[in-house]
């Protein structure tokens, strides 16, 4: 066996060292699974887990982006199949030339479908849309013992389906995947841009208007103070028709070509990242912000994964990483958000990256996180002072409103907070029990939370 490698998440917080196998088929999958040892085995997509989620130090991990291949899209079933480790990249790559788009993206294109599903990852539409696993057809999960479990929202075992679909990787590896795709005329977005004075006003406006739009995000200054505290950007928008594009792009509006990234330095002074250097960012990206646009037609890779464009972004926050930190609250919790606000403003925690959106309908996923309501995603340094006290405090709010931790971005909850945010918890350990009785898969996240 190869010599362990050392493995972390996005926010490069707790690396820990594992073996790992690069399968390519899902024979090959089997065999690696059937030789994980008393540590255990993962799979691993493209590593963008903020925290230890796709790290299993000591066992084996399989690597899983060489299991892939070219989509393939059935248009009249309006649906493309693709092998679990190819990325939503590529597929929307795929997709555009051809006029369809997937359901639901994060953030970033640089995910698997596998990791995808195993996240049951939301975007920017989840109030219209819900997240990624509302649009499985059908998957292909291998467990610890050899087994092929063909699996869809619909008849089988949909016990095991659904604790896929958020599972964290921990019922077994998806190597396939079907999801259901729309038409769309260009490779645009129509975007909406307000720019509001702070947070009663840009609550107000989400409220109100965000119905109207397909997908929604909000940029939140959270260094702001006193009256502006809370001051937002807020962008909503459609896929653009090819009506929408000026004249130039209609010619060839799928045309869908992002450029190369610019590449983050190698290394980063130590606190670069800082409440004076963010606080500057914040207020210089607030004041150039527009305060009303409408229509505006931005390429799809520059609406939906704008970070895409700075290969190895997280690097700036220096050795020491980053901690990303999500929540969600029920509607007719916005003290929380509030407080949040405060706490981070009074503490001169610099988050250059805070994103406020509003969530819809669920899936029935046990350990999905998301839920009707707001959720608020930041960013900060690892080293910040009083970090944990400030974070912990905040999870005692979150859970006191009945909200959760998304554990895809998750680094340092404690296992107590965890399992109160997720009660259908144990219903997903009988389930995981059922195919891994041997308890074969595990994830550095899954002992720290002792989920498993």
């Amino acid at each position: 066996m190869s010599r362990p490698t050392l493995l972390s998440g996005w926010g490069r917080t707790a690396p820990t060292a594992a073996h790992v196998v690069r399968p390519r088929t899902l024979e090959q999958a089997a065999e690696a699974l059937a030789q994980a040892g008393p540590r255990g085995a993962l799979a691993r997509g493209l590593g963008r887990s903020y925290g230890d989620a796709a790290q299993a130090a000591g066992g084996l991990v399989l690597d899983c982006t060489e299991l892939t291949g070219p989509p393939r899209l059935d248009t009249e079933r309006q649906e493309v199949t693709a092998p679990a480790g190819t990325s939503l990249e590529r597929i929307i790559a795929h997709l555009l030339r051809r006029g369809y788009f997937v359901p639901v993206t994060p953030g970033t294109g640089h995910v698997t479908l596998g990791g995808a599903i195993a996240a049951d990852v939301h975007g920017k539409n989840h109030h219209a849309d819900s997240s990624i696993g509302a649009h499985v057809r059908a998957l292909t999960l291998l467990t610890p013992a050899g087994e092929v479990h063909r699996l869809g929202p619909d008849g089988g075992d949909t016990e095991l389906f659904w604790a896929t679909v958020g599972g964290m990787g921990l019922t077994g590896v998806v190597t396939e995947a079907t999801i259901g795709v729309h038409p769309v005329e260009t490779a645009y977005a129509r975007v909406d841009t307000d720019r509001t004075r702070d947070l009663d006003s840009t609550l107000e406006l989400m409220a109100r208007t965000d119905h109207a739009y397909r997908y929604t995000v909000c940029w939140v200054d959270l260094l702001a103070r006193g009256g502006s505290l809370g001051r937002s950007v807020l962008t909503r928008a459609h896929h653009a028709r090819r009506a929408d594009l000026p004249a130039p792009q209609r010619r060839d509006p799928l045309r869908h070509r992002p450029g190369a990234p610019l590449a983050a330095p190698p290394w980063a002074p130590p606190r670069l990242l800082n409440r004076w250097t963010v606080g500057a960012f914040n207020t210089a990206y607030y004041n150039a912000a527009p305060l009303r646009r409408r229509g505006q037609a931005q390429p799809v890779s520059g609406f939906f994964h704008p970070l895409d464009a700075v290969q190895g972004w997280n690097r700036v926050y220096g050795r020491h990483g980053f901690v990303q930190y999500q929540f969600v609250v029920p509607f007719g919790e916005e003290d929380v958000l509030r407080a949040v606000a405060e706490g981070l403003a009074g503490a001169g925690a610099p988050s250059f990256l805070a994103v406020l959106k509003r969530m819809g309908e669920p899936t029935p996923g046990p350990l999905s996180f998301p839920r009707p309501g707001w959720t608020l995603a930041l960013d900060l340094p690892a080293d910040l002072p009083g970090l944990a006290r400030l974070l912990n405090g905040f999870d005692e709010r979150v859970l006191s409103a009945g909200g959760r931790l998304y554990l895809a971005k998750d680094s340092r909850a404690r296992p107590e907070t965890v399992h109160a945010m997720y009660p259908g918890l144990s219903a997903w350990r009988a389930t995981r029990a059922r195919v891994d009785p041997g308890g074969v898969l595990v994830s550095d996240l899954a002992r720290r939370l002792e989920l498993v």
